[in-house]
């Protein structure tokens, strides 16, 4: 087990990417910044892979500025007690207009009707006239009145399916684990389907939002093809390996799908026909990179200072309300009569608990106990030592 006792107004950030400007204005004026920094207590990254590097005792926060964490050893971090924050919805508007300009754009055959005209450039004067007759060959639909499956509900998924509504698009939504957050947010125009099935079977449009999980990977494969649409627009902006690629591209070829439009191209994506590779643009945006900076830092500062946590990867959402007494926070195993065994510890030193939280995510959890006193007794390396001694607990703090 490790333990970290801190002055939160000394600590070290270590940025692993350029974060924008904004987002490390929250830390600056009570954390050093530093790129170089060999023990931070906190690190902001975007891309960076951590996968190989070593973590000191006292670090005890990563946040990712953005939603996908596979560049860091969520696994390692979780059994050392380190908490992994990432930026759910911070990209959301990014991710949704490139979906909606995408959609429209595929439709209507305007990349394809780009990339023909720019070959004309030898032709001079008659380009013109090529134009008003090759224009044919690229005559498109309108997304009005069609319909769009949107799967996956979450912050991205939402937002898409309620512009599209805004188009004129019929929608139909599939999401078996939508939050009652997201749920509100949705427009009522938008049709929830209880059936993937049924989603396939009536869309014109696919747009996916889902996680990559062991569920999940590949799920885009042969089979689900053939309950599709024929000439069906599939979009992915979630995750590359939620597609079969080898049957994406023999749906392609036969037309059961008529275009693909992917965020993640690779080099069967590149050989395939009718598809649309981008270069992984969903989330870049200047607002996009700012707020998801923003969010990452404010969790980061939070966690540090209060203990509290918001949209952790490994960690429980866990908040109690900050009043300036002395804190303590535990990281450890979800099981029986660990809350007991830390309470009955402290009450043999005659501290008086004035508040707790205590919140379980799948194998580990997570307590805060806010004490009525302020004595310095409360950061006695006594009770250090014997917490450390309690089997299953991974990580304490005093703040």
């Amino acid at each position: 087990m490790k333990t970290a006792i801190l002055d939160s107004h000394k600590q070290t950030i270590k940025p692993l990417n350029a974060i924008s400007k904004k987002g490390l204005k929250i830390l600056a004026d009570n954390y050093v910044i530093n790129e170089q920094a060999e023990e931070p207590a906190g690190i902001l990254l975007r891309s960076f892979n951590m996968h190989d590097m070593k973590f000191k005792a006292n670090l005890l926060a990563i946040a990712r500025a953005g939603a996908g964490v596979n560049n860091i050893p969520v696994e390692r971090c979780t059994e050392e007690g380190i908490a992994v924050f990432n930026t759910p919805g911070a990209n959301a508007n990014a991710v949704k207009e490139l979906v909606l300009t995408t959609l429209m754009a595929a439709s209507r055959q305007l990349f394809d009707g780009i990339a023909w005209t720019r070959r004309l450039v030898s032709y001079g004067e008659n380009i013109p006239g090529l134009v008003e007759a090759g224009k044919k060959q690229f005559i498109g639909k309108e997304i009005s009145g069609k319909t769009l499956g949107v799967i996956g509900l979450g912050a991205i998924g939402a937002r898409v399916a309620n512009d599209a509504v805004e188009l004129g698009m019929n929608v139909v939504g599939f999401d078996p684990f939508i939050s009652i957050d997201m749920a509100w947010n949705l427009s009522r125009s938008v049709k929830r389907v209880l059936s993937i099935e049924e989603l396939y079977a009536s869309a014109d449009y696919i747009t996916v939002h889902t996680p990559l999980t062991d569920q999940t990977k590949a799920m885009f494969n042969q089979t689900a093809f053939n309950l599709m649409k024929k000439d069906v627009y599939l979009l992915n902006f979630s995750r590359g390996e939620l597609v079969n690629d080898q049957d994406m591209g023999r749906a392609l070829d036969h037309g059961q799908v008529g275009k693909y439009i992917t965020d993640f191209p690779n080099e069967a994506v590149l050989k395939m026909n009718n598809v649309i590779p981008i270069p992984h643009l969903g989330a870049s945006s200047k607002e996009s990179e700012e707020n998801c900076a923003i969010m990452a830092a404010r969790q980061l500062k939070d966690y540090i200072e209060t203990g509290n946590v918001t949209n952790a990867i490994n960690f429980p959402n866990t908040n109690l309300p900050y009043t300036g007494r002395k804190r303590l926070t535990v990281f450890h195993l979800n099981v029986p009569n660990m809350v007991g065994q830390i309470t009955k510890l402290l009450s043999e030193y005659q501290l008086n608990i004035a508040d707790m939280v205590n919140r379980g995510k799948q194998d580990h959890a997570y307590t805060i106990i806010d004490f009525e006193t302020n004595s310095e007794q409360i950061m006695s390396e006594k009770i250090v030592k014997q917490l450390k001694q309690i089997e299953g607990i991974v990580k304490t703090r005093f703040i």
